[in-house]
């Protein structure tokens, strides 16, 4: 089991290039990925993508690319765009006549203007880029990997807790669930005494009748066999090396019916304070649950 929540960071230096990358990633029902690349790097984006999903099936991640160069690293071009240089000249020395002001030029000035230099870059030189900044990702993610597993342990045991308190209360209910009928046989026995009605014999038709009707109406048995397997399910989890996020809203939705049920049908104080405290664990199970992969 594995939190959607972590952070890793990986560094690779190679002929004169240092790539710095950074994983973060917070809790959404689906995979997101948001990637910061220089410009140089854009092409590299579906190939990022890729690896990291290969990792991460649920969570926004971001993933941050910073590149150092040293000069020997460098495969730009850089290229002095003379047409722009003459129209900057031009407008400069326009602009000085109109104003009387001296028409020099300087060299440091027109470099310093947007747009002078071009870089040009080859695609082959480019592909140089993407082994070092691969393993600085593969890096990235060791500890990101670890971080969420670190963080799933953490909400296994939390679940877990959960998921046993939900058994104790599930227990109580099956426990008081024979008293129900008992009580109930006794509270219409002692009402159609009260009325005058011949209570003398306890197999009366009438008296089964109502019985059976109470019974078929406020039997839990199967609500509670299917919170038991929904606990199961829980368990068989836990053993799974694949994401089991949805898996766990999912037991989640089908355990809040069965309790739902269970509380609707109940005529007993013992276990409408069980059905509480269900529904409170499952409250907490759910919550703790959004933040599983």
């Amino acid at each position: 089991m594995k939190s959607m929540t972590g952070h890793g960071r990986g560094e690779c230096a190679e002929g004169g290039r240092h790539f710095t990358v950074e994983l973060t990633s917070v809790n959404r029902k689906q995979s997101e990925f948001v990637i910061n690349l220089p410009r140089l790097l854009d092409g590299f984006e579906p190939r990022l993508r890729e690896l990291i999903s290969q990792n991460v099936s649920r969570g926004r991640v971001s993933i941050k690319v910073t590149l150092g160069m040293s000069e020997d690293g460098a495969v730009l071009k850089a290229r002095l765009n003379r047409p722009v240089v003459k129209a900057y000249v031009a407008e400069l020395r326009e602009l000085a006549a109109e104003m009387n002001m001296d028409p020099t030029v300087s060299i440091d000035t027109v470099l310093r203007l947007p747009g002078v230099f071009e870089t040009e870059v080859n695609e082959g030189d480019v592909e140089i880029f993407w082994p070092p900044l691969r393993r600085a990702v593969e890096s990235a993610l060791t500890g990101f990997l670890s971080m969420r597993e670190r963080e799933g342990a953490n909400l296994s045991r939390d679940l877990s807790a959960r998921i046993d308190a939900m058994k104790e209360a599930a227990r109580g209910v099956q426990a008081q669930a024979p008293e129900v009928m008992t009580r109930f046989r006794q509270q219409l026995t002692e009402k159609l005494r009260i009325a005058g009605a011949d209570v003398s014999n306890p197999d009366d038709d009438r008296l089964l009748k109502e019985i059976v009707f109470f019974a078929d109406r406020s039997d839990i048995s199967e609500e509670l066999a299917r919170l038991d397997s929904h606990f199961q399910q829980f368990g068989d989890c836990l053993k799974s090396s694949e994401p089991v996020g949805r898996t766990l809203d999912f037991l989640a939705q089908e355990m809040n019916r069965e309790i739902n049920t269970v509380g609707s049908k109940a005529n007993d104080s013992v276990i409408s304070k069980n059905v509480v405290a269900l529904k409170t664990e499952l409250e907490r199970f759910r919550e703790q649950a959004q933040n599983v992969e």
